[in-house]
């Protein structure tokens, strides 16, 4: 199995050239927030021999993060990954099947013990001794708990494998749950999405091959490059979202005219992701709010797939502030006279904008006033 996917390797990577090589490793870098000379880094440790070895296990799921990750383009990462890190079992792009498929997983988890990376495409079903996922004679819990054993680290792709996406959905008849709630003591990096960008997931499985480290994790493992801040955020309409400009049916003026997509039920501002800078397939505007639909907030437990579609959510911080703060002295500490004084000045500047703006309008009105008087 090992050798098909090398010799497959070779033929893929053959016809590609050393830039487009290093434009996929530097995508994968800049992804986990590395500086251009990781990507450098990762190429030549690759271009080593020495590449990562993964095995990739599918439990409840519909295999989209594993399709999203072969609909990558401008490289080909679908070819280009195999010359990255050496993907020695995974049931959908692997040619063995039944007992061959099964010794070959076997081989890696003992051959490469403490080398390899688990990545996990799938929730774990907990109900019913595991009835409602069986592969091989072995529940997946079973099969989780095997590979993990000797796993160097594992990732949780997708929703459904960092906390149960579509099959935890109520009344969630299998118990299924997210990978890092049955491992312990086990480095388990999150990466959900539905689905999940591939770079994403690239660029954290060779920082941990190139350099042995994992990214800043937050609380819920996500790593912090792609979920420390909101879609919100980042979103190209935040502009329309902050002057008031929605749109309120789909295809209507505002929907039309790239309006803000809140009203129609848009979760961006309660889901931390990248989707709006790191768009799918390396395309522009290949993402939900790109193509005009509003966010699903699939990468957060408590909305995908709980909040219906089209409800509102609240949002945090609704408008910007009317005076941003000061930057803090590096000594000393800012007195109560001060902080007066300077809501004085804030406030003075505030009123004399406000009066600025009324002596324009004015003007203005005066302006139109003499034009019709000329005619």
């Amino acid at each position: 199995m090992t050798n098909e996917i090398s010799n497959l390797a070779g033929r893929l990577t053959s016809g590609v050239s050393r830039r487009n090589f290093l434009k996929v490793c530097s995508l994968a870098a800049g992804a986990v927030g590395l500086p251009a000379w990781a990507g450098e880094a990762m190429a030549d440790k690759a271009a080593s021999g020495s590449k990562p070895s993964v095995i990739w296990l599918h439990f409840q799921e519909c295999t989209g993060c594993t399709e999203s990750l072969l609909r990558t383009s401008a490289p080909d990462v679908a070819e280009l990954i195999l010359g990255l890190i050496s993907l020695d079992y995974h049931e959908t792009l692997m040619a063995a099947a039944g007992y061959q498929a099964e010794e070959a997983l076997e081989k890696a988890i003992h051959e490469k013990a403490g080398k390899y990376v688990l990545v996990v495409e799938g929730a774990i079903p907990t109900k019913e001794d595991g009835i409602y996922c069986r592969v091989a004679g072995k529940t997946a819990q079973e099969s989780l708990a095997a590979a993990a054993k000797n796993a160097a680290a594992v990732v949780s792709i997708g929703s459904c494998a960092s906390w149960g996406g579509v099959p935890s959905a109520e009344p969630n008849p299998t118990g299924a749950v997210g990978v890092d709630k049955l491992l312990k003591g086990k480095p388990v990096v999150n990466i959900p999405g539905c689905p999940a960008n591939p770079y994403n997931l690239l660029g954290t499985v060779l920082q941990f091959a190139t350099f042995g480290t994992l990214p800043a994790l937050d609380e819920l493992g996500r790593p912090k490059f792609a979920y420390a801040r909101t879609i919100h955020e980042d979103c190209p309409r935040r502009a329309h979202f902050d002057a008031g400009r929605f749109a309120t049916k789909f295809g209507d003026d505002g929907h039309r005219s790239g309006f803000c997509l809140y009203k129609l039920g848009c979760k961006g501002p309660a889901t931390h992701a990248n989707c709006s800078i790191n768009h799918f397939v390396e395309t522009v505007g290949a993402w939900p709010v790109g193509i005009g639909a509003p966010c699903f907030g699939c990468t957060e437990q408590k909305v995908g797939f709980r909040v219906p579609t089209y409800d509102t959510i609240q949002v945090d911080r609704p408008t910007a502030p009317g005076v941003y703060p000061g930057i803090a002295a590096a000594q000393g500490h800012v007195s109560a006279v001060a902080t007066g004084l300077a809501g004085l000045v804030a406030g003075a500047l505030v009123g004399g904008g406000y009066a600025a703006s009324k002596k324009l309008a004015g003007k203005g009105d005066d302006v139109e006033a003499h034009h019709r008087k000329e005619k």
